[in-house]
């Protein structure tokens, strides 16, 4: 039997998140929401289903592809095809660190298009809601961050890493792999292996690889797309920083342009901390507790979030999803274009290059690069210093409070509806236990993805969640996988 705090958080989150859904639809049907309102609802309402099943695909493929890397391919290649269609390609040479520079594009890119699909116009009102619902449903974007945050992430997050040879065996998420990997070829986002290197040489550390070096040819045109990504992502700030002084951005009418600005750059700068964060404490978890630092905030949050069987780590990490989606709807806010009727295009520009910009893409592309990826690779730098900030305490006591909460609980309720409606099953069942595998002589591959500096870390989301795991985070533990599933067992069974 569930406890009765479970049961009270199951039930309460998926009613919140039911309400939520239906308001987010109310809204768009009655044009009051910022595509419904430009176009039409029939549009919006499309827009934002197919976006929010894309990013489910985004968020849960990257738990398969990361967690399959040491699995052998003729295990499972015959029995999922369309899965090994992706992973002998995701996993040879970098590719796993190129299909992750796409994805982090992606992710932001579709939390836009959702964000202009379902957001809330200015006074929006829907079916007789008081004041009070409106401030904490509408005006804060709650409403949408729940949507987007339980239907579109954690729930594929579950099912993606527990459930890996089944949840991409489909050639949607093989069309989300390839996009992920035509974005980071495009060279769009190829600025941030400058900041790469920017760390590598100020740690002193080399960055490994899996490849030999380029020949002449392969990097003159690595280098022309470093250099172009830079000149895109300059433009990008650029067209933004002009939209917010002139007041052509969606921001709340009535804040002052320099405010905007502040918003603005505090908001980068918060999502930038929760990216920097998980890369920090998955870093440290591998460390002795003699190695994780001796100055107050270091022990403060070591010993907070390692404190008891390790489940902080986790439920950190449910949290900081909330968090850091909250942010990605008020960035869009702040940086969405919107030319006023009569308004005049930036930098005058024709009106076909003014729809571009209305269309988020340049906030998205900014908050990928500056927002996420440049945090990501100073913290896999550099831990330690991040565990020394005060900032990181408070944020992982604020991430501790929203698990806590049981206020995205519904997202297990989601992931247990998926998985029977899909019918997936565990991997052990196609492909025996890491015991099993080890006795007919096809024992896991010790991992050829480097981690480090200059790499995006290649987190596999929940199924981590097992204490032991968390000190061996990147090793082949055969344990892991036992704990995982009796955990997934539990709360697909209601137990506590």
């Amino acid at each position: 039997m569930p406890s009765p705090a479970n049961l009270f958080k199951s039930v309460y989150a998926t009613l919140l998140l039911i309400f939520s859904i239906v308001s987010v639809m109310g809204l768009i049907a009655t044009r009051q929401s910022t595509l419904s309102n430009n176009v039409n609802p029939a549009t919006a309402f499309i827009v934002i289903w197919v976006a929010i099943i894309w990013l489910s695909m985004v968020e849960g493929g990257q738990g398969s592809l990361v967690g399959l890397q040491p699995i052998q391919f003729d295990l499972y290649e015959k029995s999922h095809p369309i899965t090994y269609l992706s992973t002998k390609i995701a996993l040879n040479g970098d590719n796993l660190d190129r299909y992750l520079l796409g994805r982090q594009f992606m992710v932001c890119l579709v939390v836009f298009i959702v964000n202009m699909s379902g957001g809330p116009i200015g006074g929006a009102e829907l079916w007789g809601y008081p004041d009070w619902v409106k401030n904490i449903f509408f005006t804060t974007g709650f409403a949408m961050i729940l949507f987007t945050c339980q239907v579109g992430q954690l729930a594929s997050q579950v099912n993606g890493s527990l459930n890996m040879l089944d949840y991409i065996n489909n050639y949607g998420c093989l069309f989300t792999f390839y996009t992920a990997m035509a974005l980071e070829f495009s060279g769009l986002l190829h600025s941030s292996y400058l900041v790469q290197y920017l760390v590598s040489a100020i740690s002193g550390k080399k960055i490994e690889s899996n490849e030999p070096p380029r020949s002449a040819l392969q990097g003159l045109w690595y280098w022309f797309r470093c250099l172009y990504s830079l000149a895109i992502l300059v433009f990008c700030f650029a067209v933004t920083l002009v939209a917010l002084f002139e007041g052509k951005t969606t921001m709340w009418k009535g804040v002052p342009a320099w405010l905007a600005m502040v918003i603005f750059f505090i908001l980068m700068s918060v999502v930038g901390m929760l990216e920097a964060m998980q890369i920090a404490f998955f870093a440290v978890a591998k460390f002795t507790p003699e190695e994780r630092g001796d100055s107050k905030f270091q022990k403060l949050t070591c010993q907070l979030l390692f404190k008891g069987d390790g489940k902080n780590l986790p439920g950190f990490m449910i949290g900081r999803q909330l968090m850091v989606v909250s942010c990605m709807f008020f960035i869009a806010r702040v940086t969405s274009v919107s030319i006023p009727e009569g308004g005049s295009n930036i930098f005058n520009v024709p009106d076909g290059v003014q729809e571009f910009f209305n269309t988020g893409l340049l906030g998205a592309l900014i908050t990928t690069i500056v927002a996420s990826i440049a945090w990501q690779l100073v913290a896999s730098a550099f831990p330690l210093a991040f565990l020394a900030n005060p900032i990181t305490y408070i944020f992982l006591r604020i991430c501790l409070l929203f698990e806590a909460s049981g206020i995205c609980h519904g997202a297990w309720v989601l992931a247990a509806i998926q998985k029977k409606a899909w019918g997936f099953q565990r991997d052990e069942v196609y492909i025996g236990t890491a015991e099993e595998r080890a006795q007919m002589d096809k024992g896991d591959k010790l991992s050829q993805s480097h981690v480090g500096v200059g790499h995006l870390a290649k987190l596999p989301n929940f199924a981590q969640n097992a204490p032991q795991s968390l000190k061996d985070l990147l090793e082949t533990d055969p344990s892991v996988g036992a704990y995982i599933n009796s955990i997934y067992d539990d709360i697909e069974n209601g137990k506590n």
